[in-house]
């Protein structure tokens, strides 16, 4: 048996950087933007929407008061939370045909996940499609299944052709650097 060294009295590890990927490959708090906690928040009042059938403006007033939301981007959180939660069976409609199971059978989380997602690919065209992309799969990463990932990127990168076809085209003409 190996003795694991102990530190002295007083003393505390090393501090870890608030920077940087976590364990699970996601994206460490200090190294979000307010519009990745604004998406953040979102999830979270979505899921609330989906699972807990609460009404927006609970919901919406339940989340403002969260740790940490003053660091979000507010504006974006709004359009998310009113975009997706008015606009969930046309969202669902342009999912659907992209899925391999009933949306019963998917994590309210990635199901969120796919409504942020959509809504952004479709509404905010000021966020690149590679962008929303990238930013919905660290959702999935840090909230969803183990490769609740996975399946969010091959949904939303079969949509994205649908929605932003120059921007799509264009984009992969280009050669990867």
């Amino acid at each position: 048996m190996t003795e694991q060294p102990t530190q002295p009295a007083g003393t505390r590890p090393p501090r870890q950087s608030r920077t940087g990927l976590t364990s699970t490959g996601a994206r460490k708090a200090g190294s979000k933007s307010d519009r990745s906690r604004a998406r953040e928040f979102a999830l979270q009042a979505l899921y609330q929407s989906l699972v807990g059938k609460n009404t927006v403006a609970d919901i919406d007033a339940f989340t403002r008061d969260l740790a940490g939301f003053s660091k979000a981007d507010s504006l974006h959180f709004d359009t998310l939370l009113q975009g997706c939660t008015e606009q969930a069976a046309a969202l669902d409609a342009l999912l659907l045909p992209l899925l391999d199971r009933k949306f019963t059978e998917i994590s309210p989380i990635e199901h969120s996940i796919m409504w942020i997602g959509a809504f952004e690919l479709q509404h905010c065209l000021d966020v690149p499609w590679r962008v929303v992309l990238n930013e919905c799969v660290e959702l999935a990463k840090e909230f969803g299944g183990t490769d609740g990932h996975k399946y969010v990127n091959a949904v939303l990168n079969g949509l994205a052709p649908s929605l932003r076809a120059a921007e799509v085209n264009a984009d992969r003409g280009k050669p990867r650097a």
